[in-house]
């Protein structure tokens, strides 16, 4: 395992240049504190069917633009969700999602980063 998956130091991971946490699970991101002002605030074209999360296609955050492990980014950062406020850089939730998706997986490898 890399030594990045295990530093558990913020700085050694760039969200911007991964992706992996809005893009390994349908189940994730879950809407859970949300105020009903909160959850009207996000475009009903990004929430799933059943009201309880986000929408993701093939597993992905349907909120995320760009590329998973080149340039990501969130489309409606300033309101997302707060299971996606709370996963910091580094913490259980970034390391497995980053172990689920081979590009993510890359980036820890990479001596650059």
């Amino acid at each position: 395992m890399s030594d990045l998956l295990t530093a558990g130091d913020p700085a050694a991971f760039d969200c911007q240049s991964c992706g992996a946490c809005c893009a390994y699970s349908e189940d994730w991101p879950r809407f859970s504190l949300e105020t009903d002002e909160e959850l009207d605030r996000i475009p009903e074209a990004l929430v799933a069917e059943d009201l309880g999360g986000m929408r993701c296609p093939d597993n992905r955050c349907a909120a995320l633009s760009g590329e998973i492990g080149k340039h990501v980014a969130c489309t409606i950062y300033e309101i997302r969700p707060i299971v996606c406020r709370t996963c910091m850089p580094g913490d259980p939730e970034c390391l497995m999602a980053r172990e689920t998706l081979p590009k993510a997986a890359d980036i820890l490898d990479d001596p650059a980063v």
